[in-house]
C-alpha cells in the first residue's frame, strides 16, 4: 500500500495536500458547530496543564508577597516595640513621683525636672553565670554612650554599663553581686539598698535592722542618690523576711521586676549628673 506522504510522494504534492486540508479545517471551524464543540472540548482537556504550567510563577509571586508583608510587619514591629520601650520608660520615671514632684516644685517654687535623655538598644550576647552577670548591647561611644549609664526595661530596673566600646558596650545586671542600688520603700520612704547575690531572680537588702518597717510585698524604687538610676524606678519587690533576734540583721530578699531572663531590648537613661558632665567635657 502507497502512503499519501511516503517516500515516493514529492514535497510540492505534500505541501499542497496541507495546504488543501487546512483550508478545509478552517471553512468547518467557520460554518459548522461541531468544530467549536471539539475545541470546547480540548480547551477543557488541556486547561489543568496550564494551571500546572503556572504554579511555579503563582508559588514564586505567592512567597515573594508573603515575604515582603512578613519584612514589613517585622520592621512596623520592632519600631514600636521600641517606642513602647521609650513609653514606659518615661511612665517608670514619673509614675510613682508625679505627686510628690508637685509639691516639691510648688514647695520650693523650682521648675520641673528636665526630662532625661534615652536611648532603645538591643541585647548581642549574655554572659550569666554565679560570679558575672552581664549583657552586651549593640550601643557604644559612637552613639554618645559614657560609662554608668542607667538600664531599664518596660518595667523596671535592669542594671548600668561598666564598659564602652566603640559600637558595643557591657551592661552590668542588678543581680550581680558586685552590683548596688540605692533604694526607698514605696510605701513609707525609707532609705536602703538592694545588692546582686549572683542569683537572676533574687537580690538582697544588706544589714536591714530589726526594727526597719519592711513588710513582704513593698515595691522598692530607686531613691536618686548616687546620680546614676533617676529617682522613682522601680527595683524590685520584697519576697522574704527572715528575723533571727539572735543576729544583729535581718535577711531580707526581693525579686527583680525586670525580668532579666527574657530582656531583649533595654533603654538607656542618661541622669541629669551624666549629662552636666557630658557638657562639661
Amino acid at each position: 500500500m502507497n502512503l499519501l506522504f511516503g517516500r515516493n510522494a514529492s514535497l510540492q504534492l505534500r505541501l499542497i495536500i496541507a495546504v488543501v486540508l487546512s483550508g478545509l479545517i478552517m471553512l468547518g471551524d467557520r460554518y459548522t458547530s461541531g468544530a467549536s464543540t471539539i475545541r470546547t472540548s480540548l480547551n477543557t482537556f488541556v486547561s489543568p496543564l496550564f494551571y500546572f504550567a503556572n504554579m511555579p510563577s503563582e508559588f514564586l509571586n505567592w512567597s515573594s508577597k508573603n515575604l515582603d508583608s512578613r519584612e514589613l510587619l517585622l520592621a512596623q514591629n520592632t519600631s514600636l516595640k521600641a517606642k513602647q520601650l521609650e513609653q514606659n520608660a518615661k511612665l517608670l520615671e514619673f509614675q510613682f513621683l508625679q505627686n510628690e514632684n508637685l509639691k516639691l516644685r510648688a514647695l520650693l517654687n523650682s521648675s520641673a525636672k528636665l526630662e532625661s535623655k534615652k536611648l532603645v538598644t538591643k541585647i548581642l550576647s549574655i554572659h550569666s553565670n554565679t560570679y558575672n552577670q552581664q549583657v552586651v548591647i549593640n550601643k557604644g561611644f559612637l552613639d554618645n554612650v559614657v560609662e554608668g549609664l542607667a538600664v531599664v526595661d518596660d518595667l523596671g530596673v535592669v542594671g548600668k554599663v561598666v564598659q564602652v566600646g566603640s559600637s558595643t558596650s557591657r551592661v552590668l545586671l542588678m543581680t550581680d553581686n558586685t552590683h548596688a542600688i540605692p533604694v526607698r520603700v514605696l510605701r513609707n520612704n525609707i532609705q536602703t539598698v538592694v545588692e546582686g547575690n549572683g542569683k537572676l531572680n533574687q537580690v538582697e537588702l544588706p544589714h536591714v535592722p530589726h526594727s526597719m518597717d519592711i513588710r513582704v510585698g513593698d515595691i522598692l524604687v530607686s531613691s536618686g542618690l548616687g546620680d546614676i538610676f533617676p529617682e522613682g524606678l522601680p527595683v524590685a519587690t520584697v519576697t522574704n523576711i527572715e528575723r533571727d533576734e539572735s543576729k544583729p540583721f535581718s535577711k531580707v530578699y526581693a525579686q527583680p521586676i525586670a525580668q532579666l531572663d527574657r530582656i531583649r531590648l533595654l533603654v538607656l537613661l542618661w541622669s541629669q549628673q551624666t549629662k552636666v558632665n557630658e557638657n562639661d567635657e
